[in-house]
């Protein structure tokens, strides 16, 4: 049987670990991507301490929330978010899109696209964070809007920074629109 002396160092690593862990949980912000740095990040929801990071280090001038309003009211983050961006003068865009990937609005429409452009031109919006909830599919493909569109990048380099924000590969029907951004 181990002793009181000999345990007292087992306890404190286990105690150092957990912490770790509860510090990284605290400061991760979900998918976090950095798409292009000072101008564009995408993420999932952000929460807590999320948005206070988002200000100091990457000092988000403008959120833009893809979720939909039945997404609204799954969770109470819209609270937390209401709050922290008015409390911070950080500029609040809802620009809703469905996050069944197999939904036409699941991509952006032509409006929903230059509504992103010209809020992409405007240099008093920038940086801007795009969000949904898991922060994959949707802010990926806005991402790929403005990269194709407002920066002219080629069609194979959106579509690989498209998948490395969605975390695999993108869907036949996520392609096909980035494709189709070039028409």
């Amino acid at each position: 049987m181990k002793t009181k002396s000999q345990l007292q160092p087992i306890v404190t690593i286990l105690l150092i670990a957990a912490a770790c862990v509860l510090l990284v949980r605290h400061f991760h912000i979900k998918r976090f991507n950095i798409v292009t740095p000072g101008v564009l990040y995408t993420s999932g929801q952000p929460r807590g301490m999320d948005y206070t990071r988002l200000l100091y280090k990457y000092h988000i001038a403008t959120i833009i929330n893809l979720r939909s309003p039945a997404e609204h009211r799954e969770k109470n983050w819209q609270n937390e978010e209401m709050t922290w961006v008015r409390s911070n003068g950080v500029k609040y865009i809802d620009m809703p899109l469905e996050r069944n990937i197999n939904d036409p609005g699941h991509v952006p429409d032509a409006n929903t696209q230059q509504q992103l452009l010209a809020i992409m031109a405007d240099k008093e919006n920038l940086p801007v964070l795009i969000h949904d909830g898991s922060g994959e599919s949707r802010p990926a493909v806005m991402a790929a809007v403005w990269l194709a569109k407002g920066e002219s990048q080629p069609v194979q380099q959106v579509l690989a920074i498209a998948e490395k924000i969605k975390h695999e590969q993108l869907a036949e029907s996520e392609r096909t629109f980035i494709s189709g951004l070039y028409k």
